[in-house]
């Protein structure tokens, strides 16, 4: 046999042995790239440029591995593995952020220029601020959210009202007189939840463990009323594996608050201490509508 043909039976080998192994998920065309790996806590969404503006044109779900033909620069997105504005090209055209995204080979950069993804549009005008309360006030326009909250959730009364006064400062937080935000909970990428209306940016100041420190930004959740922050309290309680265990004392505020706390919500190690203060001098146990 000639040397040519020996050359092209062993390519033509090498070829279908390269498709028999490579094991790429449902939906991943077999083409040349860099091999990654999804990480996203539910459905990374695929979109026609590189921006959360973009059409999205289909879903991957977490471990899916994908091919990566190169990478460019889009908008900034902080995800599950980082926070970057690196955006990777799939073998299709189509582009995924890769603050979600896992590999250990070197991805090139795209040769073919990039349009400039369009900004987002400027957001609707914010509502005015809300006037100050006095305790008595905050407390009696919170108990309506906070008990609807307890039917749909189980989270205690006591325990959302509390944990508002505290995170809030009785509603003269920026976040919440503003956006309606009594609880700093921030929009995932571009979700919001069933209760929020929309996100909030802000330009944050972020330092790392080797104390260096660098500008930053953070989407707040923004609401309609002040019972949809409240609700959406106890969804995002409710929806958070992390915090299960507290949802085995439902009846029990004490309980459940220091089980919250145990899970991570916050590292002061005297936030329990603070909440439970605050249901004690102002008797919010009496809203607890289980008794």
């Amino acid at each position: 046999m000639g040397h040519t043909t020996r050359r092209l039976l062993t390519s033509a080998l090498l070829v279908l042995a390269a498709g028999a192994g490579a094991g790429v998920a449902p939906g991943v065309a077999h083409a040349a790239g860099a091999r990654a790996t999804v990480d996203v806590n539910s459905q990374l969404k695929v979109r026609a440029k590189p921006s959360l503006t973009a059409a999205i044109t289909g879903t991957l779900r977490d471990g899916q591995r994908i091919a990566v033909a190169c990478s460019v620069t889009g908008q900034k997105v902080r995800g599950k593995v980082r926070t970057t504005a690196v955006w990777d090209r799939l073998s299709d055209g189509r582009y995924v952020s890769h603050a979600y995204v896992r590999t250990s080979a070197k991805i090139p950069a795209c040769k073919s220029t990039v349009a400039t993804p369009k900004p987002a549009p400027k957001p609707a005008p914010k509502p005015a601020p809300a006037p100050a309360q006095t305790p008595a006030q905050f407390i009696a326009a919170a108990v309506p959210g906070a008990q609807q909250g307890w039917r749909e959730y189980g989270v205690p009364a006591s325990v959302t009202i509390a944990q508002a006064i505290l995170e809030s400062g009785w509603g003269r937080s920026g976040l919440s007189s503003v956006d309606r935000n009594y609880f700093g909970i921030k929009c995932q990428g571009s979700y919001y939840g069933p209760h929020a209306n929309g996100c909030h940016v802000y330009k944050t100041t972020e330092c790392d463990k080797a104390g260096k420190c660098f500008p930053a930004s953070d989407a707040f959740r923004t609401y309609a009323s002040m019972a949809r922050s409240i609700r959406d309290h106890g969804h995002f309680l409710k929806n958070n594996k992390r915090y299960a265990p507290a949802f085995a004392h439902t009846k029990n505020a004490n309980k459940f608050i220091e089980a919250v706390r145990k899970a991570g919500y916050a590292t002061d190690p005297n936030y329990t201490t603070k909440v439970t203060g605050i249901m004690k001098k102002y008797d919010l146990y009496q809203y607890d509508t289980w008794k």
